[in-house]
């Protein structure tokens, strides 16, 4: 609501006022005194974003460039602390934000408040259910885990002023308590009895070793030494900083890589050495008393999706099933594809990232909204793409994107792993995922939406894996497509191929998925996942044992790309139902980008609200 600031009205504008006033009195809405709950609800989300970003400067940090733009004007630079007391503080804070938000009526909230409101009273929900399982969480899974996540978030911190280096080395200096933290943490968690197997262990302490290596700190190459430098010389040739600060911030640096990173990362691979064996399940989360319980609250967490796990395996055999009978009906139509595996990298269009994401840009141009539509005349986006440092490289997926602060979204990057990447069709589609039409498109289409139509911003705290990772494999399946196309008059053979790689990626992707559930819900142990996976031919015990030892330690993952995926398609159904003659793959894009990120049982519902709105 807009406050009067001119109070020096002419009469004639006086009486407009009042006309308008008395009108909306006359018609019995009385909407003018019906802001009580709005008020309180954009309150409540000021609040709530505010308290969440200045818990943790590197979310903050990666989350906003400018915090002062969101109303934060000063905060400390810290890093998030596990113990008790902050678990329990969490919960109050969740139980507390949602007394506030059940209190409110979402019927007299605006349209776009509304929505948020439906969206955050299940998110915090399922959080509140997260929390109360505090001891299952895993923050040092061997994929996913802060060990090898703290340095590439602090390899691209961004420097945009002097105080961006000073929270940065800040950060540094608390990496020692921050990883004491999490040690004692998992001390708790082995009294529960719920600490990881020794095969995990065993992962994290080489990582430890290997990530933070000291001979490369010693000599000033290792990547928080170069990438640091580089950020600096950024600033430097800006005239923000002096030569004289940049080399003292440099010592700096290198003081705190040595004295405080390196120890922090040693001592934490000790504490894991005498932890070790004293887990109790080498197996799923079903063999842990709440283990059901913590494995729904992932799925729904991870997944986007609410439905039950029968439904789902519903879903994914049905899928199984399609795409195993379309890949049988491809080779017993075109044999020859079994025999073209090893030509197919070199023979492909492109070979350069940058060409191939040029391509990608192109072959979107029909079927996805432009994101000059959404960006109000302002400087599109720009992307990078970098290869990941070989102190990573075995722990890092074959590429990833870094998604940019909600109010600086031109800067984009994307990491390529060299020592996973074979280029050709499969690097196409992978920087599909991650570039275009992915997560980077994806991504800064939503947010120049968002600040175009003023969404609160809130909604970017809101994580919702399955809605970004579903549109990503969706993507990525639909780059097949299109490098079919590329290779239609130079090589007319690759189609039947690239449709049997995309077929591959889909049996693939939906089998681990339902061997998630089985090992998590259901208790499958390694000798029943070997066999099932021997059934279709990949029987060798060192491939099958990699298999279970990821999908134990990172329960729902493939769900959350895989499900993603394929709500996607339901939900893609759902509109064509809904639209009938209107529908067009332009409309469905864009209302996808327009209403997310989401959890998918409200995307139907806006589906469902806004189906009488023509495409525009």
């Amino acid at each position: 609501m807009k406050k009067f600031m001119n109070l020096h009205l002419s009469n004639k504008r006086k009486a407009a006022i009042f006309s308008s006033f008395a009108l909306l009195l006359l018609a019995g809405s009385f909407s003018f005194f019906s802001t009580k709950d709005s008020r309180s609800f954009q309150n409540f989300a000021k609040d709530f974003f505010v308290s969440e970003l200045t818990a943790n400067t590197l979310n903050m940090h990666y989350t906003v460039a400018t915090p002062s733009s969101f109303g934060i004007d000063s905060y400390e630079s810290v890093l998030p602390f596990y113990s008790k007391e902050d678990k329990e503080a969490s919960l109050q804070e969740i139980v507390t934000s949602l007394e506030r938000l059940y209190s409110l009526d979402d019927s007299k909230l605006n349209e776009q408040d509304a929505y948020t409101y439906r969206l955050l009273v299940p998110y915090l929900e399922n959080e509140k259910t997260g929390i109360s399982l505090y001891y299952y969480s895993a923050p040092l899974s061997p994929s996913s885990g802060m060990q090898s996540q703290l340095p590439i978030l602090l390899a691209e911190y961004a420097f945009r002023n002097k105080r961006d280096v000073d929270d940065y080395l800040a950060l540094l200096d608390q990496t020692d308590t921050y990883f004491e933290g999490i040690a004692q943490y998992l001390k708790e968690q082995s009294a529960e009895g719920l600490f990881m197997p020794d095969y995990s262990v065993d992962k994290v302490i080489e990582q430890c070793d290997t990530i933070m290596d000291e001979s490369s700190l010693s000599q000033g190459t290792h990547f928080l030494n170069t990438t640091f430098e580089e950020r600096l010389d950024s600033l430097l040739s800006s005239g923000i900083i002096s030569e004289e600060e940049k080399q003292y911030y440099i010592s700096q640096n290198n003081r705190l890589l040595t004295t405080v990173m390196l120890p922090a990362y040693q001592k934490l691979g000790d504490e894991l050495i005498l932890l070790r064996g004293s887990g109790k399940n080498e197996n799923g989360l079903y063999y842990y008393p709440g283990g059901r319980e913590y494995y729904k609250y992932i799925l729904r967490s991870h997944t986007a999706s609410y439905r039950d796990i029968d439904s789902i395996k519903a879903l994914l055999f049905q899928d199984f099933n399609d795409n195993f009978d379309s890949m049988y009906g491809l080779l017993q139509s075109k044999p020859s594809i079994l025999t073209a595996q090893e030509t197919s990298s070199v023979s492909f269009r492109f070979e350069e990232p940058s060409d191939m994401l040029k391509s990608l840009q192109q072959m979107m141009q029909e079927d996805f909204p432009a994101l000059s539509e959404a960006s109000q005349g302002g400087e599109l986006p720009i992307c990078t793409i970098k290869s990941i440092s070989k102190n990573l490289e075995e722990y890092s997926s074959p590429a990833f994107y870094l998604t940019p602060p909600l109010d600086d979204i031109r800067e984009n990057v994307i990491y390529i792993n060299q020592k996973n990447n074979d280029g050709g069709v499969e690097l196409y589609t992978t920087l599909a995922h991650e570039g275009y039409p992915g997560h980077l498109y994806q991504t800064v289409y939503s947010q120049l939406y968002f600040n175009k139509t003023d969404v609160n911003p809130i909604r970017s705290l809101l994580s919702y894996s399955g809605y970004a990772e579903g549109w990503a494999m969706y993507v990525e399946l639909m780059a097949y497509d299109y490098a079919k196309a590329l290779m239609k008059d130079t090589n007319p053979g690759a189609e039947g191929l690239y449709e049997s790689y995309k077929l591959d990626r889909q049996i693939q992707l939906c089998l681990y998925s339902l061997l998630d559930i089985a090992i998590h819900y259901e208790g499958a142990n390694y000798k029943q996942v070997h066999k099932i996976l021997s059934t279709i031919g990949i029987s060798n015990v060192a491939t099958t044992r990699a298999i279970y030892e990821y999908i134990v330690e990172e329960p729902g993952t493939y769900l959350k790309y895989y499900l993603g995926y394929l709500e996607v398609l339901e939900l893609k159904k759902e509109a064509q139902r809904l639209w009938g003659n209107d529908y067009s793959e332009y409309r469905f894009h864009k209302f996808y980008l327009e209403n997310g990120p989401a959890d998918f049982t409200n995307l139907k519902l806006q589906l469902e609200k806004n189906k009488d709105t023509k495409k525009s």
